[in-house]
């Protein structure tokens, strides 16, 4: 017997839905007004309207995302209708992958994309143990001496090093580092700068100049077969990619290799410190972690992943993706009239408790395999989604977890302050320094 055909899906009709909902105005003056930040304010619309929002950032509503498939639709599932217009670091990373659109970003996206797939990470194996291991080396002077060190400059430090040998094959040396502290300076600037002006520029001109004369270096040294111990880096793949295409301009590569340094060490730098801030406060979780299997061993790497994957939930790498909507559409039941703006907002959405029951609990087990994350897709969306979602996630998870394999077993981290809160800026980061004493595990370190 022929079987019926499924109808097909009805697309959703703009002209029939109701509007957005707005949140209260009285909301956001308390926000104008210095009485909440920006996330509190976001929180509290979600909390009331729901997954899908209005709020009045500046004159037009702006629709705030964070049902899961709402982010999903937004994302994933219409990338062309739902697009990416600038970046907030366009100042710092120019005309980077991160920053581009259109025909541009899908070039500059399939130049990169190779190297970030299983195959292309081989690439980088050795690399990212190299900087673990001087890492753990440059603990154990600490945990002998006793001398404190911040947790935070230890992770970027890391980090750092582990992006700056991917790119070009060459360990971190102290002078390049202290010059790239400046990319630190001017991420940490950049919430504060009046964006598209003159006075923006003027304000971190000194420390986007030494970033300019550390990139120009490293792109002529590549250019002159300066391979490093490790071989060709990313910057030779680029270098590669302007020999066949003209837009790779040296102001194009010196974009791209910027960006690669921004996005490939400021967020695990900041993933890693909450994790260490998260540990200090639940010791158990890094017990249960270590005692999950021997040293090397899927369980004991599973479970290890599995912190650094609930500490993204808590404060997710891309914790708000701004989009602008091109067409009309609908979302979670509204009218998304084309024009407006949306910001997606990851961070919210690991927060709802309908997806993630008791939600600002640190719980690793979610991650296991016999964890309890939810099936919706788009309820867990650290890295973004869609074809616009980050490159180096895998990357980023390799890195990590390869160093805690390292350093969990074998120091202790007593913390002597922790950071009252947190900084929303490109990345969600702690608000302040994070002091610590390093103690060697008996036999380890």
């Amino acid at each position: 017997m022929a079987t019926q055909a499924s109808p097909a899906p009805v697309p959703p009709n703009p002209s029939g839905a109701p509007p957005v909902p707005e949140a209260d105005p009285a909301l956001v003056e308390r926000w104008r007004s210095g009485g909440a930040d920006l996330v509190d304010l976001l929180a509290q619309v979600r909390e009331r309207l729901g997954g899908v929002a209005a709020v009045r950032l500046g004159p037009d509503p702006t629709v705030l995302v964070t049902d899961p498939a709402a982010a999903l639709r937004v994302l994933a599932q219409r990338p062309d209708q739902y697009v990416k217009r600038s970046h907030r670091a366009r100042l710092l990373i120019g005309d980077g992958v991160l920053a581009a659109t259109g025909e541009a970003w899908k070039q500059q996206r399939r130049v990169l994309q190779a190297q970030f797939t299983g195959t292309g990470m081989r690439r980088y194996e050795q690399r990212i143990e190299a900087a673990a291991r001087r890492t753990a080396e440059r603990w154990a002077g600490h945990a002998r001496t006793g001398q404190p060190v911040d947790i935070g400059l230890e992770m970027r430090g890391f980090a750092l090093d582990t992006i700056w040998r991917s790119l070009t094959g060459h360990p971190l040396d102290a002078g390049t580092e202290r010059e790239l502290a400046s990319v630190g300076t001017v991420v940490a600037a950049l919430p504060t700068l009046p964006v598209g002006t003159p006075g923006a520029q003027q304000a971190v001109a000194a420390d986007l100049a030494r970033i300019d004369a550390v990139a120009a270096r490293a792109i002529e040294a590549a250019r002159d077969g300066s391979a490093g111990p490790d071989g060709p880096g990313l910057l030779h793949v680029l270098l590669d990619a302007a020999a066949e295409r003209p837009e790779y301009t040296d102001r194009l590569i010196r974009d791209e290799l910027v960006t690669l340094l921004v996005a490939g060490h400021e967020t695990t730098a900041s993933t890693l410190t909450w994790l260490y801030l998260l540990l200090d406060r639940h010791p158990e979780a890094r017990g249960r972690a270590l005692a999950a299997g021997g040293e090397g061993s899927p369980e004991r790497r599973e479970a290890v992943q599995a912190l650094v994957s609930e500490t993204l939930r808590l404060y997710p790498s891309a914790w708000v993706l701004p989009r602008h909507a091109t067409e009309d559409d609908v979302l979670g039941g509204y009218r998304v009239e084309a024009g407006s703006d949306l910001l997606v907002c990851p961070y919210l959405t690991h927060r709802d408790p309908a997806l993630w029951p008791d939600p600002e609990r640190f719980d690793p087990g979610r991650f296991t395999k016999a964890g309890r994350r939810p099936a919706a897709p788009g309820s867990y969306l650290p890295f973004g989604l869609g074809p616009r979602a980050c490159l180096g996630l895998q990357f980023a998870l390799r890195e990590s977890v390869v160093l805690l394999e390292h350093l969990l077993p074998a120091y202790g981290v007593e913390l002597h302050s922790v950071p009252a809160g947190a900084a929303y800026g490109i990345t969600v980061r702690p608000d302040g320094p994070t002091p610590a004493t390093l103690t060697a595990v008996a036999g380890r370190g």
